[in-house]
């Protein structure tokens, strides 16, 4: 947490509310919220809704809140508080997110949430790079933050603002060999629909059951990782496929007695029962050299 901007409410009633209604959300940045209240008491919350990559909206104390994005303000036809939003503007340039409490149909708060990016991130982004993968964001994060993000991170395209159907749409226009990496319930569609979706290990539980693949850690670095794996085991496959038929293809035949009438050789029973234990060594062995390829 960053800063929190009000408006006819007071700072720890806006933070109470917000925390006691992000108390039953997986998002992070409700997580955030909640980290922020600390040892506050919060009041129970009713109704909860989510509303995919908007935000939520709950009854705290008797009051109707509504905690999202600008998109979510405009959705429900409150109209927002240009004092507040003149902050929202100038802290999603800098990366944060900001976040809206409207309280009774009015707009009444606004919570800047930085969200820095992990030590890892660059040296991730920049080994995709190096494999000649080009990088794209989807974020329901504003426009402004995650271009922000993206030039910091140094990722060659980046897009806010997205709703789950939104990022749905962006996947299937990739075409095929799409990869997409997310661990929030909002990224449960398009890693679903990805052709290879890969979850951070410590995102949402519905991240994860939607993946293809799953890290069990939460480093970015483990993607690149995934990915050298996954060529090093196709280039392996067909090594060992052209090695096992070009060995049987040659040796067969010869073991046939196929070359004696030329005058040539005949493998006895016993060398080509040899022959054929050698080549599963060499499969085997080679396929072991998979230890040292991520």
């Amino acid at each position: 947490m960053t800063q929190i901007w009000t408006h006819g409410i007071d700072r720890d009633t806006a933070l109470r509310l917000t925390a006691a209604a992000e108390a039953r959300s997986e998002h992070p940045l409700g997580r955030a919220i909640l980290a922020e209240a600390g040892g506050m008491t919060l009041p129970p919350a009713q109704s909860v809704t989510a509303l995919p990559g908007r935000g939520l909206t709950a009854t705290v104390e008797g009051r109707s809140l509504l905690i999202g994005n600008a998109a979510a303000l405009q959705a429900a036809s409150i109209v927002p508080d240009a004092a507040l939003i003149r902050h929202a503007d100038a802290v999603s340039t800098d990366g944060a997110t900001p976040v809206h409490l409207a309280a009774d149909g009015r707009h009444v708060a606004t919570f800047a949430l930085a969200d820095p990016e992990r030590p890892e991130s660059a040296a991730a982004i920049a080994a995709l790079r190096d494999m000649g993968l080009r990088t794209q964001m989807l974020s329901g994060d504003l426009p402004a933050t995650a271009q922000a993000m993206g030039a910091r991170l140094g990722i060659d395209r980046a897009q806010g603002g997205l709703t789950p159907d939104d990022k749905l749409t962006a996947i299937r226009a990739m075409g095929p060999g799409n990869v997409f990496v997310g661990d929030g319930i909002n990224d449960a569609p398009a890693l679903a629909a990805a052709d290879t979706g890969i979850a951070i290990g410590t995102g949402t539980d519905i991240a994860i059951e939607a993946a293809d693949a799953v890290l069990m850690a939460g480093d970015p670095q483990g993607v690149a990782r995934a990915i050298r794996l996954s060529r090093a085991v196709m280039r392996n496959i067909r090594q060992n496929l052209f090695w096992a038929f070009a060995y049987n293809a040659a040796l067969i035949p010869v073991a046939m007695g196929a070359l004696v009438p030329f005058g040539g050789p005949q493998l006895s029973p016993m060398l080509g029962a040899g022959a054929m234990a050698l080549s599963s060594v060499f499969v085997v062995t080679n396929a072991l050299r998979l230890r040292t390829a991520a």
